[in-house]
């Protein structure tokens, strides 16, 4: 499933916080929004998710207008994982990734065996079915974000929105997680802090400063020496690793 976004415009009041971004992702591809604090990679994924309303401008999914979309139907197709969710209740991990089935059930229909199949799955894929009775409030941060993604992958969809999905993780764990969302049959869209990362993940990166998109491409395309000085103000050296081209950033401390 393709997202493609035509001009899209946000802000609150006077300050525009995404300011007339286009742009596009394929069937199946993995795209980074990568940029410095307050670039605006947050807003526009909700945008592109459907979570804000844009104040001109479009989202479309496989050619269809998100905003035509019924809202149930929306949550069956896309699934938005967030950097930070919290919840009072006392519940298991088991109950919290059971909350990704709700947009594909009615309120009279029952707990099928498909709806289990999904929850089992999706506690695999982020290695936490051992902890599938813990209680949710004894989780650390970064089991936590493991479970929210299990969560929404139990929704079954075919876009993925993830706003720093390894914030909290391990060093282990941010790599299988990218891992698992590179190599889902999925479009994925991930905002992410390290650029090492994306280069390493991404089929392609977008790159934020200020609202603006100021450059989109191929990791090795987008992640140059000028780039990383001029929006990110940092000297660094960028060099390809190995045979597949991903550049590798070495920043400079003097």
């Amino acid at each position: 499933m393709s997202v493609v976004a035509s001009n899209l415009v946000w802000g609150v009041r006077r300050k525009r916080i995404v300011s007339d971004v286009s742009l596009s992702v394929a069937q199946g591809e993995t795209l980074g929004l990568i940029g410095p604090n307050g670039s605006g990679k947050s807003s526009l994924l909700r945008l592109l998710a459907g979570l804000r309303r844009p104040q001109s401008g479009r989202v479309e999914i496989s050619g269809q207008d998100i905003s035509q979309i019924p809202r149930r139907a929306l949550a069956r197709q896309l699934a938005f994982v967030q950097q930070n969710a919290a919840t009072d209740t006392n519940v298991s991990v088991r109950d919290v990734v059971r909350l990704g089935r709700t947009p594909h059930r009615s309120a009279l229909s029952g707990w099928s065996a498909v709806d289990e199949l999904a929850v089992a799955s999706a506690l695999e894929r982020v290695d936490m079915t051992d902890r599938r009775a813990q209680p949710w409030q004894t989780l650390s941060g970064g089991e936590r974000q493991r479970v929210h993604i299990a969560r929404a992958l139990a929704q079954s969809p075919r876009v993925m929105f993830l706003d720093e999905p390894t914030n909290h993780l391990d060093i282990h764990h941010q790599i299988e997680i990218l891992r698992m969302v590179r190599d889902l049959d999925l479009t994925s869209i991930v905002a992410l802090h390290d650029l090492n990362l994306a280069a390493l993940f991404c089929d392609r990166i977008a790159v934020l400063q200020n609202g603006v998109l100021v450059a989109c491409g191929r990791p090795a395309e987008v992640l140059t020496q000028s780039l990383l000085r001029d929006i990110f103000r940092v000297q660094a050296e960028v060099n390809n690793i190995d045979q597949t081209g991903r550049p590798h950033i070495r920043f400079k401390t003097g």
